[in-house]
C-alpha cells in the first residue's frame, strides 16, 4: 500500500479518536523544500468539521500519528500544514518492492471497456504539416498513456479523401501536369498533390483578379472562376461515379496514402484501423429518419431536418439538407455508431482536433446522447491549440505550411549541428551519428510539443527544442545516457573487491543487484530519499495523465525526475562509494531511474540513446 493511502486511513482513525468526528477526506501535498518532511497534510479543509486552532490541531493530528503509525518518524507543523517525517525503511522497502517490476507504474490489470482514439485525419490534398504533428503526437502519445492506464485501446483516423479539395488538386494536375508522377517529380506523393493543390489556387486568384478587372464584385467573381465551377462539376461527376473522374481520384489518392504512410513511419505513430470519407459520407442519414421518429430531430418546410439545442446554451443545428444530402455533422454521427459496431467493446472514444472545432463536437456529443447511444456518455474531444512559428502562421493554399517531413529533416540536421559542437562522437561511425542525430531531432520536436498543456498554444522554436539545457528532449535524453554511462562502467569492473559482502562465487553485478533488499541500509542520504519518492510518483502520475488525456504531465513528471536524479548525481558519489552496500543501492536507483525515463519516454513517443 502506498504511504498516502496508509496515512489517509490512519488521519482519519486520529481525527476520530481525537475528536469523535468522522472526517469524509484528507487532503495531502508534497512537503516544501524550503521545510522538513515528506509529505504534508492540509489542516485547513478539517477546519469545515473540527474545530480549533489548525496549528494544534496538526499537532495533535501529529503526536498520534508518530505514536501509532511505524512509517512516520517525525512531524511539524507550519501554520495549517501538518508535515510529516517518512522513515527511511519505508522507502527502502518501496524502493525493493519495485525494483525488478517490469513496466513499473502501468496498470496490467486491464480494464473491460476499450476506447478508440482518433487521430491525424488528413485531407488528401497536401502533405501532413506541423499542425498535423502536434495532433498526431498528442493522439498517439494519449493512445498509449490510456493502454498504460489499463484501457485497451484502438488507434484510428478518418481519412478525408473526397470534397472540393481533391478535385482542386485534380483538375490543377489535369491543367498543368502533363502526365507527372511522384516518381518523374522526385516528389513524395502527398508532396506533389499538395503542389498542385497551389497551382489551383493561384490559377483561381488570377481569374477573380480578371473578372473584377472586368467588374465584377468580388464575391460574385469568387463564386463564378471558371476554375471553380469546374472543380465543383468535377466533384459532381465523382459522386455520380464517372469513371475517368473516380479512376484520377483513385490514382492521386494513392500517391497520397503512400506519401502519408512514410510521414508517419518516420514520426513513429501507427493506426490499428483506417477509415475513409468516401466510405462513410453516406453514413447517418437512417439514424437521422429514425430520430425524427422518436422527435429528436424535426423536419423544415422546405424539407431539411434540424435539431434545436437551444435549451442546452447552443443553436439549432442541421443534420440534412433539404435535398436529402448528408451535412459533415450526419457523417459524424454516422461514423461513431460504425465504429461501435466495428469494435463492439468499445465504451467510448476521444477525438483528437483542433479547438476551432470545439462547437461541433458539443453538438455531435450532445446529438448521441439524445439518440439514446449510452457510449455516447463517455466521448472527449481533446481540444488543442494552434502552432505557430516565430515567422507567423501557416497557409496551405498558399503553399507556407511548414512541411512535416521537411522540419523533422531540419530538426536532425539542428541536432547534428549541437551534438558535433559538443565534440563527444569520436567513436561513432557515420550510420550511428545519423541515427543519434535522428533520435536527438526528434526527442526534441515531440517533447517540445508534448510538454505545453494540449489546450494552449504554442510558440515552436526549432532552435530552442534542441537546447541540451533546460526543460527539452535532448537534456533529458542526455541524463539518460549518463546513466547507462554508469551501469557500463559498472558492468565492465571486473574486480569485485569492492563488493565483499554480496561477492559469491563470481556472480556478476547484475545478479547480486537484484538479490540486493537494502537491509545493510540503514539511512538514506537525503537525495538518496528524494529520488525514490520522486520514482514513488509514476504510476499516480500515469493515471492522472490518463485521467485528463494529457501527455504534458508525463512530460513534466519526467522532467523533474531528471533533475532530482542530476543533483543526487552531483551531490553523492555512486562507483566512488567506499561503503558497497550504499554503492549498489546507488547503482540500483540510477538503473531504475533510467527505466522509468525510458518508459515515460515511451508513452510520449520519444526514443532513448545509450549513448551520447
Amino acid at each position: 500500500m502506498d504511504i498516502q493511502s496508509i496515512l489517509k486511513a490512519k488521519v482519519k482513525e486520529a481525527v476520530k479518536s481525537i475528536f469523535d468526528i468522522e472526517l469524509p477526506s484528507v487532503e495531502f501535498q508534497p512537503t516544501r523544500k524550503d521545510f522538513e518532511g515528506d509529505i504534508t497534510v492540509v489542516v485547513f479543509p478539517m477546519l469545515r468539521y473540527v474545530k480549533g486552532n489548525p496549528e494544534q490541531i496538526g499537532r495533535q493530528i501529529g503526536a498520534f500519528l508518530e505514536e501509532r503509525v511505524e512509517e512516520v518518524s517525525g512531524f511539524n507543523v507550519i501554520k495549517g500544514f501538518l508535515n510529516l517525517i517518512i522513515d527511511d525503511a519505508f522507502y527502502l522497502h518501496f524502493f525493493n518492492s519495485i525494483y525488478e517490476t517490469e513496466n513499473y507504474g502501468h496498470n496490467t490489470d486491464g480494464d473491460t471497456d476499450a476506447v478508440m482514439v482518433e487521430y491525424s485525419s488528413p485531407n488528401t490534398n497536401k502533405p501532413l504539416h506541423l499542425g498535423h504533428i502536434r495532433n498526431n503526437l498528442l493522439g498517439y502519445s494519449v493512445a498509449e498513456i490510456l493502454k498504460a492506464s489499463g484501457k485497451k485501446v484502438y488507434k484510428t483516423q478518418i481519412i478525408n479523401d473526397r470534397g472540393i479539395h481533391i478535385c482542386k488538386s485534380m483538375l490543377a494536375w489535369q491543367r498543368f501536369g502533363n502526365g507527372e508522377t511522384p516518381e518523374d517529380a522526385g516528389l513524395k506523393g502527398d508532396q506533389l498533390v499538395g503542389k498542385y493543390y497551389v497551382a489551383f489556387d493561384k490559377a483561381y486568384k488570377v481569374e477573380i483578379a480578371e473578372l473584377t478587372a472586368q467588374g465584377i464584385e468580388k464575391d460574385k467573381a469568387e463564386k463564378e472562376a471558371p476554375i471553380l465551377l469546374e472543380a465543383q462539376e468535377m466533384l459532381r461527376k465523382w459522386e455520380a461515379g464517372d469513371e475517368a473522374v473516380v479512376a484520377l481520384w483513385a490514382t492521386m489518392n494513392g500517391w497520397v496514402y503512400t506519401g502519408f504512410e512514410e510521414t508517419y513511419t518516420n514520426l513513429g505513430v501507427d493506426f490499428d484501423k483506417l477509415y475513409y470519407e468516401s466510405d462513410t459520407y453516406l453514413l447517418g442519414k437512417n439514424v437521422v429518419e429514425d430520430g425524427l421518429k422518436k422527435r429528436v430531430f424535426y423536419k423544415k418546410e422546405d424539407g431539411s431536418v434540424w435539431i434545436d439545442l437551444t435549451d442546452e446554451g447552443l443553436d439549432e443545428k442541421i443534420v440534412l439538407r433539404s435535398d436529402g444530402t448528408a451535412v459533415y455533422m450526419t457523417q459524424d454521427i454516422g461514423t461513431a455508431i460504425q465504429r461501435v459496431k466495428d469494435y463492439p467493446d468499445i465504451n467510448g472514444m476521444v477525438y483528437t482536433v483542433g479547438n476551432e472545432q470545439d462547437y461541433h463536437f458539443k453538438v455531435l456529443f450532445l446529438i448521441l446522447k439524445k439518440l439514446g447511444f449510452s457510449w455516447a456518455t463517455n466521448l472527449y474531444h481533446l481540444s488543442y491549440g494552434m502552432v505557430d512559428l516565430p515567422s507567423g502562421k501557416m497557409k496551405s493554399r498558399e503553399g507556407t505550411v511548414v512541411d512535416a517531413d521537411d522540419l523533422m529533416e531540419d530538426m536532425t540536421r539542428t541536432a547534428a549541428q549541437l551534438s558535433e559542437e559538443l565534440g563527444k562522437l569520436e567513436d561513432y561511425s557515420d550510420v550511428e551519428k545519423q541515427e543519434l542525430y535522428r533520435i536527438i531531432g526528434l526527442g526534441a520536436l515531440k517533447y517540445y510539443i508534448l510538454k505545453v498543456d494540449p489546450k494552449k498554444r504554442i510558440l515552436f522554436d526549432p532552435q530552442e527544442s534542441v537546447d541540451f539545457q533546460g526543460n527539452t528532449g535532448p537534456f533529458i535524453q542526455y541524463t539518460y545516457a549518463r546513466i547507462q554511462s554508469i551501469l557500463r562502467k559498472v558492468d565492465s569492473n571486473l574486480d569485485l573487491s569492492g563488493f565483499k559482502n554480496l561477492t559469491n562465487q563470481g556472480v556478476n553485478l547484475s545478479a547480486r543487484l537484484n538479490d540486493f533488499v537494502g537491509q545493510a541500509v540503514e539511512e538514506l542520504h537525503p537525495k538518496e530519499k528524494e529520488l525514490i519518492k520522486q520514482i514513488q510518483l509514476f504510476p499516480e502520475i500515469i493515471g492522472l495523465a490518463a485521467e485528463n488525456y494529457s501527455p504534458a504531465l508525463i512530460a513534466n513528471y519526467v522532467y523533474d525526475l531528471v533533475k532530482e536524479f542530476n543533483s543526487f548525481y552531483q551531490q553523492v558519489s555512486i562507483l566512488g562509494e567506499a561503503d558497497e552496500n550504499k554503492k549498489i543501492l546507488r547503482v540500483r536507483l540510477s538503473k531504475k531511474v533510467g527505466e522509468v525515463i525510458r518508459s515515460a519516454f515511451q508513452l510520449l513517443g520519444i526514443q532513448v540513446p545509450d549513448r551520447m
